[in-house]
């Protein structure tokens, strides 16, 4: 097992401790699961308290003798309730704190209503952009796990080769990947930020059923199994002449690498084929312009500009009516955060150490979709490649 080094812990403590002051913050109090992780190494139930200046206190409610093997930080205590938390800070001599920041994009109102009762008198903000600005700046260590995941995701992506056959179901194709990927030490899940956004390995599909719109914020959809999860792999069996779009996200100690592929077997119609170029050429488009310092929201709309001018601004990034208003999307933790190279991002500039995941995608209902999607990073040489699977259009005898 794998543990985030306590000097990781300290520096990322510190940058949150840095940003916080934008706010006048006096501390942030950190509970859900993929911020846990990232600011503490573990994800056992608790409150991280950080203050504006000061070693950050982790109160462990359950396994806080877990908590201390995992997490680097040095002070990781045991507590019952959120009442206590008053008591704790004083008996290691924090400040009152007046002005409280909480991630208010995923903690749900009960939540807050009981941190307002901790301290009724203080004024609470919503700390979220804050976590996720810290977040998407990745350190060396970061992008040595998600090179890590790149590797598994190419495994991955071998094995759909091997196993792709004419009369298999989609998700008989997703078991096979799935237990791949958890041979390979795939955690299991693919972490989501995004409120009722669910999402499990990726989305696995074939043919028209690729090209059904469904609920996530996402340009493929799927039909899934059942109304309950109405998104990816369902029964459909896969066909000769037909794109299997294979859009799965790697992960290795938490850490995620996303990739799409399209693989057929035998020849796609010339359609297809020229709509994967195209969506190619997106892809190349973005790796002249992504530079640091470019504005996320100009990328996207040089990016759609070329899509359009190419033929597909009824197909790009969704069916007609539900396409989606981003190509790319930031990789970590989880696979929706920042930086967004979306739609109206324009204050938002990529620098180095992000990474993020860029997926041109042409969708034509009742035929199916294509495209594309890589994981990179900026770095002090410029924008790499994480995941490196060949980007051809995979055609199977």
């Amino acid at each position: 097992m794998r543990l985030t080094p306590a000097t990781e812990l300290e520096h990322r403590c510190k940058r949150l401790q840095d940003v916080m002051a934008e706010q006048s913050l006096d501390a942030v109090i950190i509970v859900q699961n993929a911020d846990l992780f990232y600011f503490t190494g573990t994800i056992q139930s608790g409150n991280l308290y950080v203050p504006a200046q000061g070693q950050p206190l982790y109160m462990v409610r359950k396994g806080a003798d877990r908590a201390r093997m995992e997490s680097g930080l040095k002070e990781v205590v045991p507590f019952g309730s959120l009442k206590d938390i008053p008591a704790l800070l004083a008996q290691y001599n924090y400040p009152v704190p007046t002005r409280i920041g909480l991630e208010m994009d995923v903690m749900p109102v009960n939540f807050f209503e009981r941190y307002r009762k901790v301290y009724p008198s203080a004024v609470y903000l919503d700390a979220a952009s804050l976590i996720r600005r810290v977040r998407m700046v990745k350190s060396p260590y970061e992008i040595h796990l998600m090179k890590d995941a790149a590797d598994q995701t190419d495994r991955i992506f071998q094995r759909a080769r091997e196993v792709i056959r004419v009369g298999m179901t989609d998700i008989e194709l997703a078991a096979e990947l799935e237990l791949t990927a958890r041979k390979l030490g795939h955690q299991g899940l693919t972490r989501m930020r995004g409120f009722n956004s669910d999402l499990f390995y990726g989305q696995i599909v074939s043919g028209v059923d690729s090209a059904v719109p469904a609920y996530p914020d996402t340009p493929l959809g799927g039909l899934g199994l059942n109304t309950s999860f109405g998104q990816s792999a369902g029964l459909k069996r896969i066909e000769a002449h037909e794109p299997v779009v294979v859009d799965f996200a790697g992960c290795v100690d938490g850490y995620l690498a996303d990739q799409t592929r399209v693989f057929a077997i035998g020849p796609l119609s010339d359609r297809m084929q020229r709509a994967y170029d195209a969506m190619l050429a997106v892809q190349q488009r973005m790796t002249e312009i992504a530079l640091p310092g470019a504005r996320c929201g100009a990328v996207y709309s040089q990016c759609l500009a070329l899509a359009v001018e190419l033929g597909y601004a009824d197909s790009f990034m969704g069916a007609r009516g539900a396409q989606v208003p981003y190509i790319g999307h930031g990789v970590g933790v989880e696979i929706d955060e920042y930086p967004l190279i979306a739609k109206g991002f324009d204050s938002m500039t990529l620098e180095v150490g992000m990474a993020f995941a860029f997926e041109p995608k042409a969708v034509f209902p009742g035929e199916g979709a294509i495209g594309i999607e890589n994981t990179f990073y900026l770095s002090n040489e410029g924008l790499k490649r994480l995941t490196y699977t060949s980007d051809e259009l995979v055609i199977l005898p």
